[in-house]
């Protein structure tokens, strides 16, 4: 399983189902998946001995986020959007920015969050498969 592996729900599992979407050991070696569940595009991440999913498209235009690059801000693990760098925690969700008051300026800029915006999953492992249960928050 690569970076490009995709896997689709079948018809018949309900929208709250958890669904199968690979083994341990091939996520972890290939750090993230693609997948279909229940119609919606989700990316799996395994960053630091943690897996993380969320909606696979950028909240803010559509940007692959499976293709973007994972840095620590502030100690939470971000998935920056290829497209326009925003920045995102994975366990959140959590829209990150940095704040600049013009009429003071300050040598480093603080980070501030903008609410939760992209859709996580939970993952759960079970007997060394991973499942998805039901969407974990609500975007703001």
């Amino acid at each position: 399983m690569d970076l490009y592996s995709s896997i689709e729900t079948p018809d018949k599992v309900k929208a709250d189902s958890p669904v199968y979407v690979g083994k341990e050991e091939d996520i972890k070696q290939s750090q993230r998946i693609t997948a279909s569940v229940h119609d919606r595009e989700v990316v799996v991440f395994y960053h630091e001995g943690k897996f993380y999913a969320m909606d696979r498209r950028c909240y803010h235009a559509g940007g692959p986020l499976h293709l973007g690059q994972i840095e620590d801000i502030n100690g939470q693990p971000c998935i920056i959007c290829p497209w326009h760098k925003y920045k995102i925690t994975l366990a959140t969700g959590e829209g990150l920015y940095q704040a600049i008051n013009p009429t003071e300026p300050s040598a480093t800029p603080k980070w501030r969050s903008k609410g939760i915006k992209q859709r996580t999953h939970k993952v759960r492992r079970k007997s060394c498969y991973f499942i998805f249960l039901t969407h974990r928050t609500r975007v703001s």
